[in-house]
């Protein structure tokens, strides 16, 4: 049976497709994993993925894609996947979500991943029905491949989560393992959600013991408050998982009262809607 702690790609023996039950999502979501080879233009404290390494996803097998999902989808609608594997109350399908074991951006075919998907998803009469996400650290939305992609993702129905965990140029290039300007990541933010519906999905969590002080809340609401107009909500969530890289034991979560504290400090001083999970 899946649960909500595992999230390993392989579970349904695909290459690209894999299932999981999302917390956020509210059941089951169809994952798309572009970055096969475990790499990424980024390195999070808190990643899942090991072995992960720097770099971009090989070139991408589109047919495969298509019949890996289309076989998926089958076996979820028609066939015995649901009973066999999902916990009676998570037994819905909530979303085919581009993210996996790296950027899916970064790959260069993302624009037609996203054609290949929504192919797949009209086949079988659920385009505009099955939510298609874009899970995506944001820094490659200026890529004209990247902008086309999006902008067709959301001409399909779909939404992007944008990764924002802190808003400070320390704490981001820590969290991140790259060294990030904030009005860049502004910048981009606010290019994503007028190609897309966009949310900001938001990790918090202490660092060394120490969980993010009033200057760090500052800093991230302060850097979000300009765009509420432009952005469907934020995710802020916790650990749920255990990090699999080598910072894992630097981390700790937060109790739910603490993140519903700062929850209720975002709706005030932004006006952004804000769901969160522990």
């Amino acid at each position: 049976m899946l649960t909500i702690d595992d999230h390993r790609r392989d579970s349904a023996g695909l290459r690209y497709v894999y299932p999981v039950i999302s917390r956020r999502a509210g059941g089951v979501s169809i994952g798309i994993n572009l970055n096969i080879n475990n790499a990424c233009n980024w390195a999070c404290v808190y990643c899942q993925v090991d072995n992960l390494q720097r770099g971009g996803p090989p070139p991408l097998d589109l047919p495969l894609l298509e019949r890996e999902l289309a076989q998926f989808l089958d076996a979820a609608i028609s066939g015995d996947f649901m009973v066999r594997a999902v916990p009676p109350d998570a037994r819905r399908l909530m979303d085919v979500a581009f993210s996996g074991n790296g950027e899916p951006t970064s790959a260069a075919e993302f624009a037609a991943a996203v054609e290949s998907v929504g192919r797949v998803l009209e086949g079988f009469g659920l385009g505009g029905k099955l939510m298609l996400r874009l899970i995506t650290n944001g820094s490659l939305v200026h890529r004209p491949n990247v902008a086309a992609g999006i902008r067709r993702l959301g001409e399909l129905g779909g939404e992007v989560w944008f990764k924002l965990d802190r808003a400070q140029p320390e704490a981001m290039a820590e969290i991140s393992g790259v060294p990030l300007a904030p009005a860049r990541v502004a910048a981009n933010l606010a290019r994503c959600a007028a190609l897309a519906p966009t949310w900001v999905q938001t990790c918090w969590f202490a660092l060394d013991g120490r969980a993010p002080d009033a200057a760090a809340r500052a800093a991230y609401c302060a850097l979000l408050a300009p765009l509420a107009g432009r952005l469907a909500g934020i995710h802020l969530y916790g650990l749920a998982r255990p990090s699999l890289q080598p910072a894992a034991a630097r981390l700790t979560a937060l109790p739910m009262d603490e993140l519903a504290g700062f929850a209720g400090e975002i709706q005030e001083k932004t006006g952004i809607r804000v769901l969160t999970s522990p």
